[in-house]
């Protein structure tokens, strides 16, 4: 992972865990644990997905989708 990726995943993550906190009202351990392990995360952290370039709310909602269904 380039740096530049590795800035724009970080990025995502940060609100990404925000929004885990705030709409879904997990406590901090619990929402790092749920997108870290989350397809998700791996698919963002892939670089031939080329997820990291899209917006935070938008790897949200399919990390919402993936929480709701079990899977992408």
């Amino acid at each position: 992972m380039n740096k530049r990726m590795q800035y724009l995943v970080e990025g995502i993550t940060k609100d990404i865990i925000v929004y885990l906190m705030e709409d879904g009202g997990y406590d901090l351990p619990t929402a790092l644990k749920e997108f870290y392990n989350s397809e998700t995360f791996a698919k963002l952290s892939d670089e031939a997905t080329g997820l990291y370039i899209e917006s935070s709310a938008y790897v949200y909602e399919i990390l919402k989708d993936e929480l709701k269904y079990g899977r992408l």
